[in-house]
């Protein structure tokens, strides 16, 4: 009878143990924009943190780009948000945090790795407080299809004559469409346009720094030459541009059937896993040789802690991994493109991610115009701008018609200096 009872004691406390480990078990549900990185997430990041923090699940649950901040703001209005917040950079979070929606990391474990540069996009005007993570920041410019360039005897533009020079052998040769871009997404024209190309014009920081300030305005030439130009790309985007959504944009090229995509180092990945041919990248080109080129270098991602999250100091732990070195090797290798914000360096594998960072050593680093302050009013600026890029390349407007309207809602909340 003693061996019997013994065998039911030690039973009943197995089950009882795994039951209360059962229930000690916590899953973190993680908000992102980043549909792409879905399989990265599961493959990767996923397996590496839980391997080190037994108890504690990731359940990465991304919404469409374009649907994200509407959706994640109305999920935060009603409680219904995962705890972890995938971070816009600038205004966008900064709202969020101003709403108590963030948790303040400042005193996080581990957000000594970043420099007050790297943690800026997520920090509060005066920089005392910063509510995310700094996960990676993007570059802009151009992926080529190498197999075309070779094909038709091109060279690499790095001026603006050589790339129109390039894009009018392209199109006479009738084999590929020159420019794999649409405008039916709105954010595409802007953002791989109109932010992509503008840097060189409106000299990077200076200019976005004196239209903060109000020493410019959007109706300057800095700002209404970059629409002129992207007014010019309309002959050489195909036929039904105005339908194509940026997937479509994504499936032409990688089917080599466009020779250069407007890109940003985002791209990397996917172009990476589904073209067959051989692909390069180059930067914005400038208006003359021998001038000083500019590149948006852009913090673009970052992790936040949701207020109401119910699991506070296991978001803690899985932020503060983030955080960490090893998180950023992994990101930054399993996602080439997104550029490791870590003040630790990062050994990058891949050859076209080690080609746009390259450009950091030439050319003077950015961030996207519309992105600081002059988002946080109504009309938004970011979101007019897509529209109104679109507009210009579609020739429903004209650059100068375009930069009034964007001048006009812009000075209709935002008055520089208060």
């Amino acid at each position: 009878m003693n061996s019997l009872l013994k065998t039911i004691l030690l039973a009943t406390t197995v089950i009882a143990s795994a039951g209360a480990a059962s229930a000690a078990e916590v899953t973190l549900n993680i908000e992102s924009w980043r549909n792409d990185d879905l399989a990265i997430w599961k493959e990767k990041l996923i397996p590496a943190f839980e391997a080190k923090n037994p108890g504690i699940k990731l359940n990465f649950s991304p919404t469409a780009p374009t649907e994200y901040n509407a959706s994640l703001n109305a999920k935060l209005d009603a409680g219904s948000a995962g705890d972890i917040i995938t971070c816009r950079p600038f205004d966008a979070s900064l709202e969020l945090f101003n709403k108590k929606q963030l948790v303040d990391l400042t005193s996080l474990s581990g957000m000594s790795n970043f420099s007050p540069v790297a943690k800026a996009a997520w920090s509060t005007d005066d920089g005392k407080s910063t509510f995310c993570v700094p996960m990676a920041s993007v570059i802009h410019g151009f992926i080529y299809n190498k197999d075309a360039f070779d094909q038709l005897k091109i060279a690499v533009p790095k001026t603006n004559e050589e790339f129109y020079a390039a894009l009018d052998k392209i199109k006479a040769d009738g084999t590929f469409i020159p420019l794999a871009m649409g405008t039916k997404d709105l954010w595409e024209a802007a953002t791989m346009g109109y932010q992509n190309i503008g840097p060189n014009y409106w000299k990077g920081e200076e200019g976005r720094k004196a239209l903060i300030e109000g020493k410019q305005k959007l109706t300057d030439p800095e700002w209404v030459k970059p629409y002129e130009e992207l007014a010019k790309w309309k002959p050489y985007l195909g036929d039904g541009f105005e339908a194509q959504t940026y997937a479509d944009s994504q499936n032409l090229f990688t089917l080599g059937r466009a020779a250069i995509f407007p890109a940003g180092s985002w791209e990397i990945a996917l172009f990476t896993s589904q073209a067959q041919f051989k692909m390069g990248a180059f930067p914005p080109p400038v208006l003359k040789a021998g001038e000083t080129g500019y590149i948006s270098d852009h913090p673009d991602i970052g992790v936040g802690l949701n207020t109401k999250s119910k699991h506070p100091e296991e978001a803690k732990k899985f932020l503060t991994w983030v955080a960490s070195p090893e998180f950023a090797e992994i990101y930054a290798n399993s996602l080439p493109g997104f550029f490791s914000l870590n003040s630790s360096p990062v050994k990058m594998a891949d050859p076209m991610a080690q080609e746009f960072v390259s450009w950091r050593e030439k050319y003077k680093p950015t961030v996207r115009s519309t992105y600081q302050i002059l988002s946080r009013g109504t009309p938004n600026l970011e979101n007019e701008t897509w529209v109104e890029s679109a507009n210009v390349i579609n020739g429903t407007d004209t650059p100068a018609v375009a930069a009034e309207k964007l001048q006009k809602g812009l000075d209709s909340w935002y008055k520089p200096g208060k």
